[in-house]
């Protein structure tokens, strides 16, 4: 019986013993930086001036010890860390309304200033939100919107026959969106660096877009600009029309004028060419001459004369000659 209760204390014993040297064992990765605290107090490093430790006196990766139960490990990143800002609608100088995108790249450079501050990576995101927004937010307000949007000086490039007005013209920028990205560095990183013990590698703006509403009259001005720019190459197509139906109508005319003088010049040949033929035939002799007389008075009979036409002459006329001749005399 007490064999059997001594192996049971002695179970519970070596249980309890592996328990408690697993908890006082901890190890250090590479890419992390830890100190160790006693009911909320650093005891290592004991230079309390020392931003972080992986161990006494130990700046390396490793596995190394701890008093279980009391004594807490806090391990921080070593590597740089993200923060991705919330969109945030901003006005600027100019009283536009934009919605800006931010994101900014840090690390952890004083460990024990950060826990005392922040304690955990999520209060660091909570305090990265408010300070960068806040800076963002008073540069891009102390700024045109094409400083923010701008990051380049550039010349619009458009066709020939287009012509921009005033409000389409890229205008000109004193500094742009990286130097806007640089002020808010430069004014929350050195704030960052002395309270929590943050270094603001890089800010950066990541997406910028207009309002709603502001969207929408661009897209009303775009309509409004393209309409002006297809109403004038309708003008100017019509005009050109114009011209090349003038122009054809003009050398319609000129051809058909000098078709109908070309065709009266043939005619009036073959006219004085068919006269210099009936002449030639029929002034052959006085017999001749008098048959082309009666055939073409009697073709002007037939030209002239029907049952709805009425002529008065006097009887001595020549148009009569030969009616008067086939009339039968009177006795």
């Amino acid at each position: 019986m007490n064999k059997q209760l001594t192996s049971v204390f002695a179970g519970i014993l070596l249980f309890i013993a592996a328990i408690t040297f697993f908890s006082s064992v901890y190890i250090v990765d590479e890419t992390k930086q830890v100190f160790v605290t006693q009911f909320g107090k650093i005891v290592r490093p004991a230079d309390k001036d020392q931003a972080a430790i992986n161990g006494p006196d130990k700046d390396e990766a490793g596995l190394y010890f701890r008093l279980p139960f009391i004594q807490e490990v806090h391990p921080f990143e070593k590597r740089y860390l993200e923060w991705d800002g919330v969109p945030n609608q901003v006005t600027t100088k100019d009283k536009l309304f934009i919605f800006i995108d931010t994101y900014a790249r840090w690390r952890i450079v004083d460990a024990k200033l950060f826990f005392e501050k922040v304690r955990n990576e999520d209060g660091a995101q909570q305090r990265l939100d408010d300070i960068l927004d806040g800076e963002s937010r008073i540069v891009v307000a102390a700024n045109d919107l094409v400083e923010v949007i701008r990051s380049r000086q550039r010349e619009a490039v458009v066709d020939e026959t287009e012509v921009l007005d005033d409000e389409s013209q890229l205008k000109p920028f004193q500094q742009g969106r990286s130097a806007l990205a640089k002020q808010v560095l430069d004014n929350a990183g050195p704030n960052l660096k002395e309270e929590f013990g943050i270094e603001l590698l890089d800010f950066r703006f990541k997406r910028i877009n207009y309002s709603q509403e502001v969207r929408l009259k661009i897209f009303e001005r775009m309509i409004t600009e393209r309409a002006r720019i297809a109403m004038k190459f309708r003008s100017e197509g019509l005009g050109e029309a114009a011209k090349i139906q003038g122009a054809q109508q003009r050398e319609l005319k000129r051809i058909a004028s000098e078709a109908y003088l070309k065709q009266q010049q043939i005619k009036g040949k073959a006219d004085a060419k068919a006269v210099d033929i009936y002449a030639e035939a029929f002034n052959q002799s006085p017999e001749s001459r008098e048959f082309y007389e009666f055939l073409k008075t009697m073709e002007t009979y037939k030209n002239t004369l029907s049952t709805n036409v009425t002529l008065i002459l006097s009887t001595d006329s020549d148009f009569l000659k030969y009616i008067k001749q086939s009339a039968p005399e009177k006795e």
